[in-house]
């Protein structure tokens, strides 16, 4: 793969198997996506669509059992595939950092929050403790947590899910990594709690001119809050787009349908409308080429061959042979109206 030159991410064809003892789960297949510094891309699908798959291959902390079958990773021009090892350990919590669904599962429950954060600084950094100490607190006082040498001794189960979220977030950025990705980072929070965390993060990416991957199953925080969308169902990619952009003119079904069951992408509650049928199982060896077939009202016999994500505009792309014919009469027209 050539490498973008403005791109800080590149994913290119990645599939991922996991071998269980009921068969092989094609969780990934031919998966591509590029992040640009300094933007934030949101990530949606439905739950088991591969998002989370997809951040932890990124991450190279993925399950014994998967295994990466096809494609490449890139991270500043590097090949994350390449360098699993030690180099990856060196880059992961300061180039590449990941903020957790469950906090209190993802922080350690025997030892203080602060430490945890100077953990990590030293780790990376190899200062003396005193000054890991003096960095923890400073991490602890950009995420907004009140009183920071009182909660650096805390325990997780002394704090509220938005504070140990808000700890999570302190530990990831404790030492300024270039891309963040953020899988479900308001999941079992309130409403209220969620748009302060999301506040916190999109303001520390902006910032510090950090590239954020937002993986969340909820289109309205993807919409406030991204410059692009990629739409992920069942570990494909269907549609890459702007954020506003994508919500004005879906163009790939299941984009459609994603939006048709977000209260914010309804006119009223009765307008809301769920999305028929379930995902494929991904053991199946005769899944079709496009893996939302089965449940498309719009499916047709072109939708058997294979395709991957095509470009409707500059920055626009979307993996569906029905969007991509009816964008052929506006194309023209718009050409016709531009020559004349």
């Amino acid at each position: 793969m050539s490498h973008t030159p403005d791109a800080l991410l590149e994913v290119a064809g990645l599939s991922v198997d996991f071998r269980t003892r009921s068969g092989t789960v094609h969780a990934l297949d031919k998966v591509s996506l590029t992040l640009a510094s300094g933007e934030t891309l949101g990530l949606v699908g439905e739950s088991g669509s591969g998002k989370s798959v997809l951040s932890f291959a990124i991450m190279g902390i993925q399950d014994a059992a998967a295994r990466i079958s096809a494609g490449s990773l890139h991270f500043a021009g590097q090949d994350l595939l390449a360098n699993r090892g030690k180099a990856m350990r060196t880059l992961r919590g300061r180039e590449l950092a990941m903020i957790f669904q469950n906090p209190r599962v993802a922080l350690n429950p025997i030892r203080q929050v602060g430490r945890q954060i100077a953990d990590v600084i030293s780790r990376h950094t190899g200062v003396h403790a005193a000054a890991c100490r003096e960095r923890a607190l400073q991490c602890l006082a950009e995420v907004r947590i009140p009183d920071p040498e009182r909660r650096y001794d805390a325990y997780p189960f002394e704090l509220s899910g938005g504070m140990c979220q808000r700890v999570m977030i302190a530990i990831a950025l404790a030492c300024k990594p270039r891309l963040l990705i953020a899988d479900e980072p308001t999941t079992g929070l309130d409403v209220t709690t969620q748009a302060a965390i999301m506040r916190l993060i999109h303001d520390l990416s902006a910032r510090r001119q950090m590239s954020t991957l937002l993986i969340t199953h909820d289109l309205s925080l993807a919409r406030a809050y991204c410059d692009r969308i990629a739409v992920m169902h069942a570990g494909h990619i269907v549609e890459v787009g702007p954020s506003a952009e994508l919500f004005a003119h879906p163009c790939h079904p299941y984009s459609e349908r994603l939006i048709a069951a977000t209260p914010h992408g309804a006119a009223a509650l009765s307008a809301l409308a769920s999305i028929p049928g379930n995902l494929p199982d991904l053991r199946r060896d005769d899944l079709p080429a496009c893996r939302f077939a089965e449940r498309c009202s719009r499916y047709g016999a072109s939708c058997d061959a294979a395709l991957e994500l095509r470009p409707l505009s500059a920055t626009h792309s979307v993996a569906c042979h029905r969007a991509l014919e009816d964008a052929i009469p506006l194309r023209l027209e718009t050409e016709h109206v531009t020559s004349a």
